[in-house]
């Protein structure tokens, strides 16, 4: 039975949209709030991220909004889910929100991934407050 769940949270940034917009599309930036991977800010481009134990997950780039939306696959072939980064800026800041979507609680693999990466995703939103400020 297919169960499809989404998890949505957003987190605020005091430093302007370009550079939030940085750390989720320069490779040598994410890696240092999130996992390796040579993401691009490119339609169609296709990356693997580097999840440790979790393998290399295949990836790719499906909307692109410069400095606003950025949305990529996630996982395919395993989750089958997608990941869409969405920036606005706030007074002289900038709100993340980010919506993982497409994960199926019909699974055993997609109630496990829903459970950690719903508990995990505010977390590691929150680091990349310490690559903007580094």
């Amino acid at each position: 039975m297919t169960d499809l769940a989404t998890i949505a949270c957003d987190q605020f940034y005091p430093y302007p949209t370009h550079a939030v917009w940085r750390a989720l599309t320069e490779p040598e930036l994410f890696a240092r709030w999130w996992v390796p991977g040579d993401i691009r800010p490119i339609v169609g481009h296709r990356f693997t991220l580097d999840m440790g134990s979790w393998g290399a997950q295949p990836c790719e780039v499906t909307k692109v909004e410069p400095e606003r939306l950025l949305v990529f696959t996630f996982a395919e072939g395993d989750l089958n889910s997608t990941l869409s980064w969405r920036l606005e800026p706030e007074g002289s800041g900038t709100r993340l929100f980010l919506e993982h979507s497409g994960l199926d609680r019909g699974t055993p693999l997609g109630r496990q991934a829903y459970a950690g990466m719903g508990a995990g995703w505010p977390k590691v939103l929150a680091t990349i407050e310490g690559v903007l400020a580094g």
